[in-house]
């Protein structure tokens, strides 16, 4: 019974959830994420995304099943493995758009067209366009990019100019720290997608090396920016960046020289400095945000 259920958890891909996390983070930097109707509406938005990413996943799967079926990673699928076969795998994706527009048109509107933008986006991605090299990692790093505006929509708040481009190079230095991994580990992978062909560990690595100082030096900016610190009544949030300079150091790390990092949640739910990293730096951006006026007073 459970191996039953766990095949279709697999073709859900539920351990890819927690990439929709980032739909909190508007609230988290907008001191809203105690707020009650603010949380729950950030639940309802994670669990729409959830359903979502999950649609798309299966979309790819059916699509990709020949390619996967012969990769030495992919093939222990639930569609090529044959564990589920693809006339399933339809109509389980079928019912899972259809609970997405039931859900969607009853949502704000703004927060209904990101997350019907980010299905758009995915489905062309598996059409075509992962197939044109830089145009594939810019469709992948959307996915966060989308995540954190619908945050912001659904419960109407105003997202810094920093905070967005440090969300965008995040999203592009993760794509990229994936494709690297692509390329490094597996002959067969560049044979089955033509567009690592057009990529070089040398190119992938100058891209990887912009995109990671981009995050690190655009939250640096927005930790210290006249209306962060007007906002949370201090400049001690700069202080949080040495996480965000470890975090980034530490999957460069992981990638480089341990050949992980294809999966971004894997990578961050069983590395245990990652683990340690991001918990700390939670901790202290809620403590400085949230708190830090209440305990220290100026």
């Amino acid at each position: 019974m459970f191996f039953s259920v766990g095949k279709y958890f697999k073709l859900l891909r539920i351990t890819s959830w927690p990439k929709n996390f980032f739909i909190f983070v508007p609230a988290l930097f907008a001191k809203q994420i105690f707020d009650p109707r603010d949380f729950s509406l950030l639940v309802i938005g994670f669990l729409t995304f959830s359903i979502a990413s999950s649609a798309v996943y299966v979309l790819n799967d059916v699509v990709d099943a020949p390619n996967d079926a012969v990769h030495p990673l992919k093939k222990d699928r639930p569609i090529p493995s044959g564990k589920i076969s693809a006339q399933n795998a339809k109509i389980i994706g079928a019912l899972l758009y259809l609970i997405l527009i039931v859900i969607t048109f009853s949502m704000d509107r703004n927060f209904m067209m990101i997350v019907w933008v980010y299905v758009v986006i995915n489905i062309l991605y598996t059409a075509f366009l992962k197939k044109i090299v830089i145009v594939d990692i810019f469709c992948i790093a959307s996915g966060f990019m989308l995540r954190v505006i619908g945050g912001g929509l659904l419960i109407s708040v105003y997202i810094s100019k920093w905070l967005i481009l440090t969300t965008l190079f995040l999203s592009l230095f993760l794509a990229v720290m994936k494709r690297r991994v692509e390329i490094a580990n597996s002959t067969s992978a560049i044979e089955q997608r033509k567009v690592l062909q057009d990529y070089s560990l040398n190119f992938i690595d100058q891209i990887a090396a912009m995109t990671g100082s981009g995050v690190i030096l655009s939250y640096a900016l927005y930790s210290v920016s006249e209306r962060t610190v007007g906002s949370f009544g201090t400049e001690r949030l700069v202080f949080t960046t040495m996480f965000v300079i470890f975090g980034i150091f530490r999957y460069m790390y992981l990638v480089y020289k341990k050949d992980r990092g294809e999966n971004v949640i894997e990578v961050l739910m069983t590395d245990i400095p990652m683990i340690i990293n991001l918990l700390l730096y939670v901790a202290s951006a809620i403590f400085i945000i949230y708190f830090y006026k209440m305990w220290i007073p100026s």
